[in-house]
């Protein structure tokens, strides 16, 4: 497998442009350390990693005259590895000379966690995220038209337009082998059983390298088992005193530890939509594995495990895969765009609904059938009319997503698309 353009590269060149430090986090093997050397062979800058125990050991004999003894822009690779003192040094650095582009620093945990580094970086650094490969990635598709546009079918269903007709023939059985694979740039270039052997590796490798060693976590195994309950539940809403009950934990610990998951990206939350900001502080999170080939290697599943019918664990890791491709692409840049779920006390439920700045609403449902029928669009209505009757004009578009081949207006603003719409670039009028 080679290397593919990754939409967040034109982010990077473009923060690197206007800010002293950019920040470039992410999970471990998501492609982070080739799209940052590759960035700095081209701008004639260098590259070190503090996974290299001599250059570690160099950053932290005398901090300050690291970062200041190599060409910019400098790399930093897994600077986490050496923390605060050289993010110290980074800040003193870029404090008494502002020239833009001279850091891109990447690390494997979330920088805006650990307070002090936060502190440092402060209106230091532009901070951008790296997701695993999206499959409009690995399909070459662009991550947008213009930096105002929102990305292949996102902006579309914002300005009011249905999916253009399918022609692709991606079916049922090719969304499972994609869930199953998902998007470790590694992981991909194994077969099935290997790459159940990397996975399981991975984990342990993120649990006892960052997790354990970065948080001074005293139970490993703890971790392991929560982040398979984690896997077991995703795309669903997290009870966190039911979780430690079933786990023999503490509420305590069992919220530091999902804490330490985020950190490390392994897991990614929803918050409640509302137009009532606080509220959905009080109501639950879903939860979602950021990449659904680890939530289906951590529930031991693979493709054919997931075919039949009866298997309960196909639509949450369906939703899951198709909740983390469109953060993918909308990661990317363009205009913000808010990631939520939505329920309400009737109990309609709708899978994911991304709010735009100005507040248009975009509401998406997930379906693991290649049949959809009209009543599974009851929810996208319910929402759109309750919206209609607060907010008129708010609600944009209410999409059905489905492992079928055929895209349909299904009423007003509602329709339904296949999932491959996603990663096939549309053209907005």
């Amino acid at each position: 497998m080679g290397n593919f353009p990754r939409h967040l590269r034109h982010e990077i060149s473009n923060a690197l442009e206007h800010s002293r430090v950019v920040v470039l986090h992410g999970a471990r093997q998501s492609g982070k350390t080739t799209l940052a050397r590759s960035i700095a062979t081209e701008a004639g800058g260098t590259y070190l990693t503090l996974d290299d125990q001599e250059t570690l050991d160099a950053a932290m004999a005398d901090p300050r005259a690291f970062v200041r003894a190599f060409r910019p822009p400098l790399v930093i690779d897994e600077i986490q590895i050496a923390g605060q003192r050289l993010v110290a040094a980074v800040k003193i650095a870029v404090d008494e000379d502002n020239t833009p582009g001279r850091y891109l620093l990447t690390g494997s945990t979330n920088f805006l966690t650990v307070p002090t580094i936060a502190e440092s970086l402060a209106g230091r650094a532009a901070l951008l995220r790296l997701w695993p490969l999206s499959q409009a990635e690995l399909a070459g598709c662009g991550a947008r038209n213009t930096p105002d546009d929102l990305p292949g079918p996102v902006g579309l269903w914002f300005a009011g337009r249905s999916s253009p007709p399918a022609h692709d023939r991606t079916g049922r059985e090719d969304y499972l082998e994609m869930i199953c694979a998902g998007g470790y740039p590694e992981a991909l270039r194994l077969g099935p059983r290997a790459r159940r052997r990397w996975f399981d590796d991975y984990v342990e490798t993120v649990i006892g390298r960052d997790i354990v060693a970065l948080g001074d976590i005293r139970r490993a195994g703890l971790v392991a088992k929560l982040l398979r309950l984690a896997a077991a539940n995703t795309a669903g809403e997290v009870n966190v005193s039911d979780w430690a009950r079933s786990l023999g934990a503490d509420r305590a610990t069992v919220e530091s530890y999902l804490g330490w998951l985020r950190t490390v990206f392994l897991i990614h939350d929803l918050s409640a939509w509302t137009r009532n900001r606080s509220a959905r502080v009080v109501r639950r999170a879903k939860l979602h594995l950021a990449d659904s080939g680890l939530a289906a290697a951590l529930c031991d599943v693979d493709a054919a495990a997931l075919r039949p019918p009866t298997a309960t664990v196909t639509g949450r890791l369906l939703e899951t895969f198709v909740v983390g491709e469109i953060a993918r692409r909308l990661s990317a840049g363009g205009p913000r765009v808010t990631l939520h779920h939505y329920r309400d006390n009737s109990r309609h439920e709708v899978d994911l609904v991304l709010e735009r700045a100005d507040g248009a609403v975009v509401a998406v449902e997930v379906k693991a059938t290649s049949s959809p029928r009209a009543s599974d669009l009851r929810h996208l209505a319910h929402l759109r009319d309750r919206l209609d009757a607060a907010e008129p004009g708010a609600f944009r578009a209410g999409v059905l997503l489905h492992t079928g081949g055929g895209a349909f207006p299904m009423g007003d603003r509602l329709q339904t698309a296949p999932i491959h719409t996603l990663w096939t670039d549309q053209t907005q009028p």
